[in-house]
């Protein structure tokens, strides 16, 4: 398995001076899902180097065993001080495409015209292409036989009430529930932080930062059937 990770570079919420990036959970339970996997990874995000973190995801209650693993594992650490220039990547040099949330996305990737191209040719070529929390956001503007990726797909992604939960409903460019809803997806959701993915055809979508090792096990299945991963600590 090869695997693509993409990352935000986008590190303000909106025009404020106020921080922002990729959720650390988001990264760090599906990277080390496909490790463990002994998938190859490769991260890319717009800018290249080392994408910005929402310090948000890095205080006491957001960290997990995987982000504990992430802080202390200096390979890790080294891919993320490296990622590569998404505008350099090519859907033919991976197996499939994986997109970890944070709020960044929502600024940068959602209208990155390099990212539209490379999630319509991994859709074309009926490639795994799983987003996270809100990272669906990056589907907004990409469009697969004359009509929105999402159109008429069962999906998830950060739901209005939880983005009213971290008082961030007036701050976003758009609501991504909304958003997804206006597009012709068929929207689902659950409670407020609980895990929940929703799996269409090739697309995989995660609600939240609960659901990021759930939508990466989801791909692994999906590109190996048998392949036995570790229960979640």
């Amino acid at each position: 398995m090869n695997i693509l990770m993409v990352l935000t570079s986008h590190d303000r919420l909106g025009a404020s001076s106020v921080p922002t990036g990729f959720w650390l959970e988001e990264f760090a339970a599906p990277y080390y899902a496909f490790l463990d996997a002994g998938a190859e990874i490769t991260v890319a995000s717009p800018k290249g180097g080392r994408p910005p973190h929402d310090p948000a995801s890095d205080t006491p209650d957001a960290r997990t065993f995987f982000t504990h693993r992430l802080e202390a594992d200096p390979i890790a650490q080294a891919v993320l001080d490296t990622t590569e220039r998404l505008f350099h990547m090519n859907a033919n040099d991976f197996d499939a495409v994986f997109f970890p949330g944070g709020h960044g996305p929502m600024w940068d990737l959602a209208e990155d015209k390099s990212c539209m191209a490379l999630i319509e040719a991994f859709a074309k070529a009926k490639k795994p292409i799983a987003t996270v929390c809100h990272a669906p956001a990056v589907l907004r503007h990409v469009r697969i036989d004359g009509g929105p990726i999402v159109g008429k797909k069962r999906v998830t992604g950060f739901s209005n009430a939880e983005e009213e939960a971290v008082h961030l409903t007036h701050v976003v460019p758009f609501l991504l529930e909304d958003e997804l809803k206006r597009l012709g997806a068929f929207y689902e959701s659950v409670a407020p932080w609980e895990s929940f993915i929703v799996v269409d055809g090739q697309l995989i979508t995660g609600q939240n930062p609960a659901s990021s090792r759930e939508a990466a096990l989801e791909m692994i299945h999906m590109l190996a059937p048998s392949t036995v991963t570790a229960h979640t600590p």
